[in-house]
């Protein structure tokens, strides 16, 4: 069987390129050797089910390990204690019937005698004490059913088990282990009646889950090196992995779809080394896709409005966030992957991340702007060398900007000024050009834009009058990442929200740099 790369389901490593994770794998083992309950709660599609095969395959030689999972089972199981405790042993029993088939029988001996909770909980005690091994538990989708009282339940019985345990009054897992996107700890159960309100979480013996489950540049190499050994091909590994690792920040899916595109799409008659400007044409393709995890993203931000407006003071404004995981909206962001704690403070998570959130904030603001479609017409600004007319459309904006906005629309075009210069060059490039934007943190919040477009380059910088020292500091510091891409034009787009303003172009020469600005 030839193997490839897999961006759906498990990971199997006799099917599949994977990336090399034994050290996190001895982090989690760790855990479990020392008796540890925890969640592993990460964003969706970032790798939790491989892992906890993988996890799976580590400990069964020495464990008697029972990975379960409660999606597909239906929700009317826990809406009665009875069959939800029957079903629990059931699935026990089916997890572990193939490496031991008698522990799996005597399991299923128990179920006639259950029929709430509490036999549950006398059941594994029994099952346990007699097992010729410590046993493991695994819980994998447990965000099916978290938000159930009889789930609540469930875990605050395993939790008295283990304080019973480690007080040497009972017999229960070695190690249970619950995996899902939320965390399970911040989840509340209530202790008495209905009609008191005290709450406590029913799984706060857990310790704190650290492992880090995104992939490094050197992890990253190490799927490569199986790949290029087995097609006879010899590539810039370290290259490659740290351009994959640029735009992904090491999101399991996201390394493992942009090699599936460069294997199946690219070179799929013809296996070649990979270059740095494939992974850049595998970015966009991927940016063009609808996929389960991008329109997650977009679904949690469109359902909180809170959270939309903070990524768009990130990513738009070029707000510095202090990084927070206490504050709800930090936390609800990190949890659905988001965002990520950076240097400067809260960041969003990834560059491809970024590009799914402008694409959607672009596709918003077209719905919005007036009659955008009459000034780019992309027809218009294509040079007769391919090249785009850069000046042209910068003018073309200022004269949309001038025609269809006036003064009393001047806290609208504030709020959504630089959307409105991406929603407007957007159709310009599409299908052809790739812009990529980077937001500088200073005190002029720019946001340059790197546009390439057949083998041209372009960078438009985009920011806010704020007088005429930061538009110097600006001029200068777009001279030097003109230098650093090796360009000698260079374009600034300039928001002036004063009353008086006037809109102008003006060219300046900055140490031998030729700037065109426009100001609207």
């Amino acid at each position: 069987m030839k193997k490839r790369f897999n961006s759906t389901g498990v990971c199997i490593s006799r099917k599949h390129y994977m990336v090399d994770i034994s050290e996190k794998l001895e982090q989690i083992r760790e855990l479990i050797d020392n008796e540890f309950y925890f969640t592993i709660n990460r964003p969706r599609q970032y790798g939790k089910t491989t892992t906890l095969s993988e996890l799976v395959n580590l400990l069964e030689s020495e464990y008697l390990v029972s990975s379960i999972s409660f999606e597909g089972i239906g929700d009317k199981i826990f809406q009665d204690e009875e069959e939800f405790s029957k079903v629990f042993i059931e699935l026990l029993s089916e997890s572990i019937e193939l490496t031991h088939e008698e522990q799996s029988k005597r399991l299923l001996s128990m179920v006639k005698d259950i029929h709430n909770i509490k036999d549950l909980s006398k059941a594994i005690t029994n099952f346990v004490r007699n097992s010729s091994r410590e046993v493991i538990l695994f819980i994998d989708e447990v965000d099916k059913s978290s938000n159930n009282q009889l789930f609540l339940s469930f875990i605050g019985m395993l939790r008295n088990k283990y304080l019973a345990r480690e007080l040497g009054k009972d017999y229960t897992f070695k190690s249970v282990v619950l995996v899902g996107v939320h965390d399970i700890k911040s989840l509340k159960l209530k202790l008495r009646n209905e009609e008191e309100t005290k709450y406590n979480s029913p799984w706060n013996i857990a310790v704190d889950f650290h492992v880090d489950m995104s992939f490094s540049p050197k992890e990253i190499s190490t799927m490569l090196q199986e790949y290029c050994e087995d097609n006879k091909i010899t590539m810039n590994i370290k290259g490659i992995s740290e351009e994959l690792y640029f735009y992904t920040r090491g999101y399991p899916f996201l390394v493992s779809k942009l090699c599936q595109i460069i294997d199946e799409r690219f070179n799929k008659d013809n296996k070649i080394p990979w270059t740095e400007d494939e992974i850049r044409k595998a970015v966009k393709s991927l940016n063009e896709e609808v996929n389960t995890l991008f329109d997650s993203i977009i679904i949690n931000l469109e359902n909180n409005h809170e959270l939309y407006e903070l990524a768009r003071r990130i990513l738009i404004e070029g707000e510095q966030v202090v990084f927070n995981p206490l504050d709800p909206l930090i936390s609800l962001g990190l949890t659905y992957g988001v965002f990520k704690k950076g240097e400067d403070g809260l960041e969003i998570s990834n560059k491809i991340f970024q590009e799914v959130i402008y694409n959607y904030m672009i596709s918003k603001m077209n719905t919005s702007a007036r009659n955008m479609s009459l000034y780019n017409i992309k027809s218009s600004f294509i040079k007769e060398n391919s090249e785009l007319d850069i000046e042209k459309v910068l003018r073309r904006l200022q004269q949309f900007m001038k025609e269809q906005y006036s003064a009393k629309d001047g806290e609208f075009i504030e709020h959504h000024d630089r959307l409105l210069f991406l929603a407007f060059i957007k159709p310009i490039i599409n299908g052809v050009g790739f812009d990529f934007k980077e937001v500088q943190i200073s005190e002029e919040k720019r946001l340059d834009v790197v546009i390439t477009y057949n083998n041209f380059k372009y960078i438009i910088e985009m920011k806010i009058w704020r007088g005429i020292q930061y538009h110097e500091q600006g001029l200068n510091q777009l001279s030097n990442y003109l230098d650093i891409h090796d360009l000698k034009k260079g374009y600034l787009l300039v928001f002036n929200f004063n009353k008086n303003k006037e809109f102008k172009e003006d060219r300046k020469n900055i140490n031998g740099k030729d700037i065109f600005e426009v100001y609207v």
